[in-house]
């Protein structure tokens, strides 16, 4: 008797999930090939850093300590010459640079921003300042090792260049960004 229920549970379970989750349907211009995710993730990134550059000086204003702010300065400076490896990169597959707007970085943005707004000047606010900061750090993390790992197969060798340079550097800003958080800031926050 028991089985008979756990059967129709089950049943019942797979018929409601089946049912929430039906096909997304394809646009038009959907991509069709490797190629055309790996443009559509080039466009989406450079829209991402090309906003971080605008976003990072309000959170450097924002700012109090001084090893974050120096992080957030250096880090600027970086995401200028990522924006650089894009346009490189565009132009070695010969396209224009172009950006679309991405969705993932819009949202942590104006997370950043409610941060900012919800939080006094100091400690408090830094350590929100990080939080979202390495929020960033892991989604380019993983955008330029997916576009990498598409770089590589597809033998587009200057933008797996570019994008493996980039990623290290991202990975050495969370790193920095997770050191000025434990050395203190994150306890000054309490």
């Amino acid at each position: 008797m028991a089985t008979k229920t756990v059967t129709r549970k089950t049943s019942a379970a797979k018929s409601a999930t089946t049912k929430k989750t039906a096909k997304t349907p394809a646009k038009k211009n959907a991509a069709k090939e490797l190629r055309d995710l790996f443009e559509d993730g080039m466009k989406d990134i450079y829209w991402a850093e090309k906003a971080l550059v605008k976003a990072l000086p309000k959170m450097f204003k924002n700012a109090t300590d001084k090893k974050l702010k120096t992080a957030i300065e250096n880090h600027l400076m970086e995401t200028q010459i990522h924006v650089k490896r894009l346009e490189e990169c565009f132009k070695s597959i010969k396209k224009r640079a172009q950006a679309k707007k991405c969705d993932a970085m819009q949202g942590l943005l104006d997370e950043g921003k409610s941060i900012m707004e919800e939080t006094k000047p100091g400690s408090v606010r830094d350590a929100g300042i990080i939080a979202v900061a390495q929020k960033v750090e892991h989604y380019e993390i993983a955008t330029y090792g997916t576009l990498a790992a598409y770089a590589k197969i597809l033998k587009e060798n200057v933008c797996l260049k570019n994008f493996l340079a980039t990623l290290n550097e991202e990975k050495k800003c969370d790193k920095l960004l997770t050191k000025v958080a434990d050395v203190g800031l994150n306890s000054k926050a309490l």
